[in-house]
């Protein structure tokens, strides 16, 4: 906040609007200012006095009510959600980043990491120190999980109160700044996770400032009013937020959690319209800028261009690939899994990116998706993982696949991403197979809120069978401190092998870019035989062949071997390879031998 205009506020259904300052100086009182209405925003009038260099906190009175409210698009909440604003002044960070020309996503590896976890301190200053770590690895994007201001020290970030707020506890706004800088100085952009579907339990005072809200609700709280009455200065916070990141605090893009949950039958849906300004913010900043969304719809029209009628996103998670591959690898079939699992399934996501495509969910109990258009859309647009935030906080007990999953069994899923078509994602401390758990944390101060988040857990789980006793309390700050990184592993042999392997496959995909950074769907080819046990990708000249069951196989390939998780014997008519195992070699002749 630099000028005194940053105090104006959106109330359109209030009849008097009160602007609470207080001062630097301690031995001057509080002032008090009538704000002047205007067409549904309240701001200084003409006459008030110069204020901006002067505020150390400030907040809103609404009509009658003596509470002093927090600003809706707070640019800090240093004492927390439930007090007043402080004014921050984003634009006088002296930036060090000029050499940074950025780049797409598409086709990029990307790092999901939560700020508060990645290393013991929790901070962005201490996840600088790391950014090596991530450069020798060879990364070229961290996705940083949502750091907008919660009630509570530590928590995933989805219970986010203060949009334009930064958690203090992290480092606050001058701290974010710091973290992206360091990153582009290392050549490495930034993904920023936000939440735009709703808002957390406690510190949401939107509400009393005008209908930012519906009466509908999502899996997670009421729903965002964006098209019905007064809905156009709610879509306006919104991208608004959006390009302040990457206008202020120069993030290259937006994951954007759970579009599905946006409702908005408007002519031009809410993501096209940001599609739209983030292009054109892409165009003045001179950089390109990506939004990646994660969807529960398997709707190609999200990451279809807009001149082919599609919002023109750049990205999508892509759960059936996830799903299609960890069930294959793993042998899990509960709930939304049951679905997937055999060799037919991986060999339609990896060729197609969607298995539920206008096909029958039985999870569900109904068709779901749509087919993906190869000539639309690039296969690049879907963003895939062998684990995310998810895919493991949101287990009963929050274990990592290393829990239950061999080193072999690691490698595979580790080669079928890497060396997939497709925009690979990873999630942090997997390229070491790290045993610590990301499990499901809170720290809600209101211990009926506490109590009923903890509560709800438990019965979440039980309905999958899991025993009460054995689903981590949330609100147990062990629960948090267990889901930290522990660093030391990396001088352990067995996780050294493991970073390793991930960085050589990474290496692969600089080494062999028309191989394996081919961005068409059908630049991969498979073949497979479900009762030996082997199944094979061909990417462009370089092949991938997986033993995924526990039993030695001969696989009927003829390749030149580039890399593997274990020795294998290489003969004319295949190779003989010990179970839970991967090879990737480049093909000996024109074709490979295959089937």
């Amino acid at each position: 906040m630099g000028t005194d205009d940053d105090y104006a506020v959106w109330a359109p259904n209030a009849r008097q609007v009160i602007l609470v300052l207080d001062r630097t100086d301690p031995g001057r009182e509080a002032v008090e200012v009538a704000l002047h209405a205007d067409l549904g925003w309240w701001r200084l009038p003409d006459d008030a006095p110069e204020i901006a260099s002067e505020v150390a906190r400030y907040g809103y009175r609404i009509d009658d009510d003596p509470t002093v409210l927090p600003d809706p698009r707070s640019p800090r909440q240093p004492d927390g959600v439930h007090r007043r604003s402080a004014p921050f002044d984003a634009g006088a960070f002296d930036w060090s980043d000029s050499a940074w020309t950025g780049r797409s996503v598409a086709g990029a590896v990307l790092y999901e990491l939560h700020i508060g976890t990645f290393t013991a301190p929790g901070t962005f200053d201490s996840a600088i120190e790391r950014l090596d770590h991530l450069v020798a690895l060879g990364v070229q994007f961290v996705e940083v999980m949502p750091i907008n201001a919660f009630n509570g020290t530590h928590n995933w970030g989805y219970d986010g109160v203060g949009w334009y707020a930064v958690h203090e506890n992290y480092g606050g706004p001058a701290g974010f700044q710091r973290f992206v800088d360091a990153c582009h100085r290392v050549g490495i952009g930034v993904i920023l996770d936000v939440v735009y579907n709703h808002l957390g339990p406690s510190g949401n005072y939107l509400p009393r400032f005008g209908p930012y809200l519906t009466d509908g609700a999502n899996t997670w709280g009421q729903s965002l009013n964006l098209d019905r009455a007064q809905s156009d200065p709610v879509r306006a916070f919104v991208i608004d937020n959006a390009v302040r990141w990457m206008r202020d605090f120069h993030v290259d893009g937006l994951r954007l959690d759970a579009v599905h949950a946006l409702v908005d039958a408007t002519a031009v849906h809410l993501l096209e319209e940001l599609a739209i300004r983030t292009e054109a913010l892409s165009t003045e900043l001179g950089r390109p800028l990506s939004l990646i969304a994660e969807s529960d719809l398997n709707d190609p029209r999200l990451v279809t261009a807009r001149s082919l009628g599609g919002y023109g996103l750049t990205a999508q998670w892509d759960d059936d690939v996830h799903h299609a591959i960890h069930t294959a690898v793993s042998g899990e079939r509960q709930g939304y899994y049951s679905d997937f699992g055999s060799f037919e399934c991986l060999a339609t996501v990896l060729t197609g990116g969607f298995f539920h495509a206008m096909t029958y969910s039985s999870f569900r109990r109904r068709r779901h998706g749509r087919p993906i258009d190869p000539d639309r859309v690039p296969s690049t647009a879907m963003v895939v993982y062998t684990c995310n935030h998810d895919q493991i906080g949101n287990r009963a007990v929050g274990d990592r696949p290393t829990a239950y999953l061999d080193d072999g069994q690691v490698a595979i899923k580790a080669a079928l991403v890497l060396t997939s078509a497709f925009t690979p994602m990873l999630f942090m401390g997997e390229e070491w197979g790290a045993r610590t758990p990301f499990q499901f944390f809170t720290s809600h101060p209101e211990p009926e809120l506490g109590r009923a988040t903890a509560d709800g857990r438990k019965a979440e789980f039980a309905d999958h069978g899991w025993a009460a006793a054995d689903v981590p309390d949330p609100q147990d700050r062990a629960t948090f401190e267990r889901s930290h990184l522990d660093w030391s592993e990396l001088d352990r042999g067995e996780h050294r092998r493991i970073l390793e392997f991930y960085r050589a496959l990474i290496a692969l995909r600089e080494d062999y870019p028309q191989d394996l950074r081919a961005n068409d769907f059908r630049s991969t080819r498979v073949e497979f035989d479900s009762d030996a046990g082997w199944f094979i990708v061909h990417r462009g000249s370089v092949v991938v062949a997986c033993v995924l069951g526990s039993d030695p196989a001969r696989i009927p390939v003829d390749i030149d071997p580039l890399l593997s998780w274990v020795p294998v014997r290489v003969g004319a008519d295949g190779i003989d390879s010990p179970g839970h195992n991967v090879v990737i070699g480049r093909r000996s002749g024109e074709v490979a031998v295959g089937r």
